[in-house]
């Protein structure tokens, strides 16, 4: 549990830095240049996920509480709902102009749908702290940037393929899951 609960933490405040540790990522930029403190995020991040991925497959699951029968297909489609979120934030689409950051919101729908279909210590150690990040996430950046400039309408041919290239990667994901997770869906 220990290395998951690390992997997490690492993941929350490396991606915290850029949102409330601007002079510190600023120092870091004139140490390393801007493609080298790219590829110190990169690995701390490769890192984290790393520590994630092995936190997460040595913890045994102790239940914390009892999934109801409909967790399994509602938190099925919440996770289409957030690949199509986080696939909305990669291009210019049409979503991004009624949700200002669709991937934040694409995460905290991916963690509650596990946090739906996983009642296990682990599960609220991982889902529960990156889902708690994403909304922290959220509120820091509305707070820094204020009020919201909606983005020129999309192309509905770019959302179309947009879509299209989201469920692409949800069926990958979908079927690499029992390797890397190791539980099977």
């Amino acid at each position: 549990m220990n290395l998951l609960i690390i992997g997490v933490l690492v993941w929350i405040i490396v991606h915290l830095i850029p949102t409330t540790a601007q002079p510190l990522r600023a120092r870091m930029i004139d140490r390393l240049g801007n493609n080298g403190y790219r590829g110190l995020f990169a690995l701390a991040i490769f890192g984290s996920i790393a520590l994630i991925v092995v936190g997460w497959r040595s913890t045994p699951e102790t239940f914390v509480y009892a999934l109801p029968d409909w967790a399994s297909p509602v938190g099925f489609v919440m996770m289409i709902a957030a690949f199509a979120l986080i696939g909305a934030a990669q291009h210019r689409s049409t979503i991004k102009r009624y949700i200002r950051h669709p991937m934040l919101i694409g995460v905290f729908v991916w963690a509650v749908s596990h946090l739906l279909t996983n009642g296990s210590t682990r599960a609220l150690v991982l889902f529960g702290g990156i889902g708690l990040w994403a909304l922290l996430e959220i509120w820091l950046i509305n707070k820094r940037e204020g009020a919201y400039s909606k983005p020129p309408a999309a192309r509905f041919s770019a959302d179309l393929m947009g879509l299209f290239v989201s469920v692409i990667f949800f069926i990958v994901v979908l079927f690499l899951h029992p390797y890397f997770a190791g539980v099977s869906l």
